[in-house]
């Protein structure tokens, strides 16, 4: 049992000033602190102290990483009770400069950095990060594609401990059971590739069989390590995100969550649109701006949703038109992507709309298309304009306008613009947090469309069933959970308020384990034992007894 400096040292068992006197006088702690104890609500009046007189977000945001690197009850009791405030801290957009300041202010160890040079010790690796402890859930990384920044290398990690930060402050998941992990297999940022104070490995990406190698050994590790463990893959590049996930789907309970958890929750929202406007899903026409992963795998989730409400495949994939940088995708195209082509059109069908060079602008789809929803996930602001915006207007009552792309400086339109431009009747959902709008004498608040409502959710509800897979029946389970908590909160809105977002992923946990076992995905229980796990498996930030924690 730790004692003395190493439990002070322990982020999961650190009390701080919270330590009774018993427990100073058994773990040999006195002299080590100072003498008053304190209760933990006197302990988050002085975070709060010290967390306003820091100055600026990112001061803000590194106060809290320390914080978290020192006592994890602490941490997460202050996350969870301000958590609409902390958001933009703790994640994005805030995030994403930590990221790109990573290797500026590194505090203190935290996750597991696997690099290539290190490939054939991965095994020895992660039982140095584990020790005799077990984990749960791990976000891994190679950092690639951050946010809308691109090639950060190691300053990646920042996203799967803020990931994982969410995972517990939010779902309840465990913190001592939860694990960063960073893949460094190099970066082309010559930036950091010249910068003396660069962490990671200083050298240019490694590619094809050799970055396979390290992931294969990184996969192989984990299952044989941690039998059951889901795995959430962050912030790959479009060159290996559907690719991996492909290639190790059924080998480790696994997804994808900018590519399957941004789809669950845009389609959510969509579905909530549509409600609103009182139109039948099975009616819904959908743009998507940005066909990459994250792009096509919200038309594989809205197709899913158009088949389940009685539309025929074919044509359900034909509802969603499917728009890049150069324009709709059709099949005279160059450099189509595989996981692209059910949502490739025919030439001969839109060669009337197309421009000299063969290109079908945006303006010119959403005019044909006429679609209730334009979803955004390419990282372009202004991509939506006034034209494009007014177009879709023109058609729909309370056109649904998601974009979706963060750190807030990359969304495709300002929601105040696109309020403006059809007069107060847009519903808007955004991928990182936007200040409500005045619109004549009312106030309308912008739905953040946040991953958020999903995988904190999915992970516990996976977790406490030990399920083994992944499904897209258990992401349309969520979805529709999601959908469910939206008409218990605001009727006008796209998803439930974020303090409602604890609530949801309760909601979405049960929704998936009961998913899980109904399609043997899962252990055979019964819908009580269902219930208690999913509730038993749920942590909360509260201070134990540290005979209890070693008990457990």
């Amino acid at each position: 049992m730790l004692s003395g400096h190493e439990l002070l040292g322990s982020r999961y068992h650190n009390k701080g000033t919270a330590f009774t006197c018993e427990e100073r006088t058994k773990f040999g702690l006195h002299g080590l602190i100072p003498p008053v104890v304190e209760d933990l609500a006197t302990q988050l009046q002085r975070v709060r102290t010290e967390f306003e007189a820091a100055h600026g977000d990112l001061a803000r945001h590194i106060f809290l990483r320390t914080l978290q690197e020192t006592n994890s009850v602490l941490f997460y009791r202050f996350l969870a009770e301000n958590l609409e405030e902390l958001l933009p801290i703790v994640y994005t957009p805030t995030v994403g400069f930590a990221c790109q300041q990573w290797s500026r202010t590194y505090r203190r160890e935290h996750g597991l950095y696997l690099s290539w040079p290190d490939r054939h010790r991965i095994p020895e690796m992660l039982d140095s990060a584990l020790g005799g402890g077990e984990i749960d859930v791990v976000v891994v990384t190679d950092g690639e594609r951050v946010l809308g920044l691109g090639d950060l290398g190691a300053g990646g990690m920042g996203i799967p401990i803020g990931k994982l930060a969410l995972y517990t402050a939010v779902g309840g998941v465990d913190p001592e059971r939860t694990l960063p992990v960073f893949l460094d297999v190099g970066t082309e940022n010559e930036q950091l590739l010249s910068d003396p104070l660069y962490l990671g490995w200083r050298q240019r990406r490694v590619r094809d069989e050799q970055y396979d190698e390290l992931v294969d050994a990184f996969v192989a590790a984990l299952n044989a390590r941690c039998p059951g463990v889901v795995l959430q893959w962050e912030d790959f590049a479009q060159r290996n995100a559907n690719r991996l996930l492909a290639r190790h789907r059924e080998a480790i309970c696994s997804f994808n969550d900018d590519i399957q958890g941004t789809a669950a929750v845009a389609v959510a929202a969509i579905v909530a649109g549509m409600r609103i406007n009182e139109i039948a899903l099975d009616e819904l026409r959908l743009v998507i701006v940005g066909a990459g992963s994250a792009g096509v795998g919200i038309a594989r989730q809205a197709t899913s949703a158009l088949i389940a409400a009685g539309v025929p495949e074919p044509e359900a994939r034909r509802r969603c038109w499917l728009v890049d940088r150069f324009g709709l995708l059709h099949d005279r195209l160059d450099g189509l992507q595989s996981f692209q082509h059910g949502y490739v059109r025919p030439w001969e069908e839109v060669a009337h709309m197309a421009d000299r060079e063969g290109h079908v602008p945006l303006l010119e789809v959403v005019t044909r298309a006429e679609p209730h929803a334009l979803v955004g996930v390419t990282g372009h602001p202004g991509l939506f304009t006034e034209a494009v915006i007014r177009a879709q207007a023109a058609t729909v009552a309370r056109p649904i306008v998601l974009p979706m792309s963060n750190p807030t400086p990359r969304a495709e339109a300002i929601p105040a613009d696109v309020l403006a431009w059809t007069a107060g009747r847009a519903l808007i959902g955004t991928g990182s947090p936007f200040a409500p709008v005045a619109v004549g004498a009312r106030t309308v608040t912008i739905t953040q469309v946040n991953n958020l409502y999903l995988f904190p959710g999915l992970g516990r509800g996976l977790v406490a069933v030990g399920a083994t897979k992944v499904s897209d029946a258990m992401l349309s389970a969520a979805a529709t959970a999601i959908g469910s908590v939206v008409h218990e909160g605001d009727a006008s809105g796209l998803l439930p308020p974020l303090s409602a977002v604890a609530a949801v992923a309760d909601t979405v946990a049960l929704a998936v384990a009961r998913r899980a076992v109904l399609d043997g995905d899962a252990r055979p229980i019964g819908d009580e034992a269902i219930v208690e796990a999913v509730a038993a498996c749920k942590w909360t930030p509260a201070y134990r007894s540290l005979d209890e924690t070693a008990a457990d």
